[in-house]
């Protein structure tokens, strides 16, 4: 979708907009969200980082998701001066410096460390939020002596975008997001996080993120529970291997499992790399042992969604297709 149809379909009589989910677990599904609602999370964010009328907004992202939809918002609600470029991995290679407001995904925002005048160009920006993704342990501590102010967000599509902000950078940088003033959470009785975002969201949302909640009111997330590995009578959590292996290597993987008769269900790491004896020995070195994989695949692309997450649904399909040929 282009700026100008994004901006027809917002300036129409309808009282909605068509948005569609990120399908990290999925295929994408569409859903239609309130234009009211979508301004609501625009004040809110706004508010929130201190933006003024006439501060400038960078758009990089494609307007297909939600977090692309919204910088647009929250230039028209607030009065920012719109940057619109080319939604591309490296988009501080034509970004101007300065910029007040910017949005990316953590792979954005990764590329852009490795080459130091793009490095430069992500260092002036004045509030760069972080979303579509997990930010790693390497890349928050990059981020973390930067001299604006780097947020990692979280929300979904039904939010609206996010509802809440952790800092990376400076000496508060946590591991705690905090929620905006109109957001109250709370856990079910499976640890999972529920949302009451009136504002933004018309229901109270019951999310398949295992979180804890601090005495405070800020929370962490420990990972999604469906991406939970039963694996002989462990519960073993996918992001907290894949958080635990990023600590000691820089070769993409994902973790996913496979059925089995004796365990229930294994662990399955994927990779392009061929070099799996080095996957092996990290993992041997390093996870606990119930964590270990059973099974290293190569397989020719990591499976990803279009904002960049691993497509953990597509991850699982395709250990299933390698290990049944077994």
């Amino acid at each position: 979708m282009s700026l100008d149809d994004f901006l027809a379909e917002w300036n129409n009589a309808a009282d909605t907009v068509l948005v569609h989910t990120s399908g990290s677990t999925g295929a994408p599904k569409p859903m239609r969200v309130e234009k009211r609602r979508m301004e609501a999370s625009a004040r809110i964010t706004c508010d929130f980082l201190g933006l003024k009328p006439g501060n400038t907004a960078l758009l990089c992202l494609p307007l297909d998701y939600i977090a692309g939809k919204m910088m647009v918002v929250r230039a028209l609600t607030r009065n920012l001066q719109l940057i619109s470029i080319e939604p591309t991995s490296h988009p501080c290679l034509t970004m101007p410096d300065g910029i007040d407001f910017a949005a990316m995904t953590p792979m954005q925002v990764y590329n852009s460390l490795q080459n130091n005048d793009e490095r430069q160009r992500l260092m002036s920006i004045r509030h760069l939020i972080i979303g579509g993704g997990a930010v790693n342990d390497k890349l928050a501590a990059e981020l973390r002596t930067f001299p604006n102010n780097v947020w990692s967000t979280y929300g979904m599509t039904e939010t609206l975008s996010h509802i809440a902000l952790r800092r990376i950078s400076g000496s508060s940088a946590t591991d705690w997001y905090t929620p905006f003033n109109s957001v109250r959470v709370s856990l079910n009785g499976d640890g999972c996080l529920v949302i009451d975002a009136p504002e933004v969201c018309a229901n109270t949302l019951v999310t398949n993120d295992i979180a804890e909640i601090s005495a405070d009111g800020r929370f962490r997330i420990i990972g999604r529970r469906d991406n939970v590995i039963c694996s002989g009578g462990i519960k073993i959590q996918i992001e907290e291997v894949e958080r635990e292996l990023a600590k000691h290597t820089d070769i993409p993987l994902i973790i996913t499992k496979f059925p089995d008769d004796r365990l229930g269900e294994s662990v399955v790491l994927l990779t392009e790399s061929p070099d799996t004896d080095t996957l092996r020995q990290i993992c041997a070195e390093h996870l606990q042992r119930y964590w270990c994989p059973r099974h290293y695949l190569t397989v020719s692309k990591l499976p990803t969604t279009a904002t960049g997450k691993p497509a953990r649904a597509e991850a699982q399909r395709l250990a299933a297709v390698f290990l049944n040929q077994r």
